[in-house]
């Protein structure tokens, strides 16, 4: 019977002949179809990934060399262009459409040997913190079913949490791939912006989507992040900065680390207590093992929800301006004798759910002439602050933690009557994408309502490869210390 633990040991697997890709892909699919209930992927591609894993066997069989992801099989965010592929946003808006090219990382997957099995579910135009913002359905957090998986990458998540994928491509613009990672017990990583090319990414707001990675343990999300980062051509804000190498990931650190928290988000009301306890014991566990863990006080907390909030709306309003019914995607009935205008506002309203719609809304707003400085200028300032502040707290520190949410996985439908509530619950996560600077959640603890959680880490602008280093190691020390694996 065919069991994944790490795409090293696939690998190795494969060598020795233990298992073959056409296998490995048939279990996958087997997995997909027993949980065809939790809603996870929009389409699988059965035919199309068997044989790509038989042509990939018969090119070992002929001695060629492996690919660095040689027979992994990936899932992808439905925000991510595969070409001749439908591509929707989670959105009826974009119904019948398909990309008419590869995303800059789907094509340094596939070059790289990966097999594609399928598109995961995800919140409409990746909006929202739960995956019941889809025009196909709410997702299903896969250890219990009546919770969310977080979003807007459940899918994503969940297709890795229930072993129907080894890893899988989301995208975070405000947490939503750190989030569903954390409400999934997976490992999640947002790179630093810049660091994947946004070519072929369906745009939420532009400057701060990225393009992440879920996994079951850090090295694959390395090894994934070594062949999709890097400079692009078709993506000017792609940098030109070296790529962390995967096997660097494993080598112990050197030196005890400045570990720095914000005493005001573990002193936050919004936080679980419980979480809050165990955040606290973590600590005392890194001070015992010799590394420097100081807060930092954060005056900022109250403001980062609202200014991202505010930004990101009015980039969306502006970035959804495109789907009008008329070049693709979904188009209204209407009279024939009905002019444009009114053709524009039934194709939106009938295409675009209410979340969407919110949001392009309020961007607009916040937009507009007599709002524009009380609202949107007052937020960018508010997010060069914040840079400011961790250009100072990199100085004096080699990361930062936090929780990545404030509670575990919720009900599904506990918050979607509350959109006040569901923004709050991003106070930990928007941060890192204000900022631009990478954060990763690693799942290290059990709450005692058994779900999963995880520790936050965030480290400066392009250290990527410390952030890595250091999550490896913690997963390997402290995860489920003292615990069980599930009370």
């Amino acid at each position: 019977m065919f069991t994944y633990t790490s795409i090293q040991q696939y690998h190795i697997d494969l060598l020795n002949g233990s298992v073959t890709c056409t296998d490995t892909v048939q279990h996958f699919l087997a997995a997909i179809a027993s949980r065809s209930n939790l809603n996870a992927y929009t389409q699988v591609f059965a035919t199309e990934a068997l044989e790509k894993a038989k042509a990939l066997d018969q090119s070992r069989k002929d001695g060629k060399p492996l690919g660095k992801l040689h027979g992994v099989v990936i899932s992808i965010k439905d925000v991510i262009s595969y070409k001749d592929h439908a591509v929707s946003a989670g959105s009826k808006i974009l119904q019948n459409f398909s990309a008419i090219y590869n995303a800059t990382a789907v094509e340094r997957l596939l070059a790289e040997d990966a097999i594609i099995i399928g598109v995961t579910n995800c919140d409409e135009f990746a909006m929202g913190s739960t995956n019941e913002n889809s025009a196909y359905g709410k997702v299903l957090n896969a250890l219990d079913e009546t919770r969310v998986p977080g979003g807007s990458s459940g899918g994503a998540a969940v297709s890795v949490q229930a072993g129907l994928c080894m890893v899988s491509l989301g995208s975070d613009t405000g947490g939503s791939v750190r989030q569903p990672a954390d409400f999934c017990g997976v490992v999640g990583l947002k790179p630093s912006y810049g660091r994947v090319s946004r070519y072929g990414l369906i745009a939420y707001a532009s400057s701060f989507d990225q393009i992440g990675i879920f996994g079951q343990n850090v090295p694959d999300v390395a090894q994934v992040l070594e062949v999709i980062a890097g400079a692009d051509e078709y993506d000017s804000t792609a940098t030109e900065e070296t790529v962390p190498a995967a096997a660097s990931v494993t080598t112990e650190a050197g030196k005890p680390l400045r570990i720095a928290y914000f005493r005001e988000a573990l002193e936050s009301p919004a936080l679980d207590p419980e979480i809050r306890e165990n955040i606290l014991g973590l600590i005392e566990k890194l001070k015992a093992d010799g590394h420097t863990v100081s807060p930092v006080d954060f005056e900022y907390l109250d403001y980062i929800v609202p200014a991202y909030y505010v930004l990101t709306t009015a980039e969306a309003s502006s970035n959804l301006s495109r789907f009008d019914g008329v070049k693709y995607g979904f188009r209204a009935d209407v009279d024939k004798k009905a002019d444009l205008i009114e053709f524009y506002k039934a194709s939106r309203s009938d295409g675009f759910g209410w979340e969407v719609k919110r949001r392009i809304m309020l961007g607009t707003f916040v937009l507009s002439a007599g709002y524009y400085d009380a609202y949107f200028t007052k937020a960018q300032q508010v997010r060069q602050l914040l840079v400011n502040k961790t250009n100072m707290v990199f100085n004096q520190f080699d990361a930062l933690i936090l929780p990545t949410a404030p509670s575990t996985a919720f009900k599904i439908g506990e918050k979607m009557e509350d959109p006040i509530a569901m923004y709050l619950a991003d106070i930990f996560t928007v941060f890192s994408n204000l900022t631009g600077i990478p954060g990763i959640s690693i799942p290290l603890f059990w709450h005692s309502n058994g779900m999963p959680y995880g520790l936050q880490i965030m480290t400066n602008r392009f250290c990527e490869l410390s952030l890595l280093q250091l999550s490896h190691q913690w997963m390997q020390r402290y995860r489920f210390a003292g615990q069980h694996e599930k009370p």
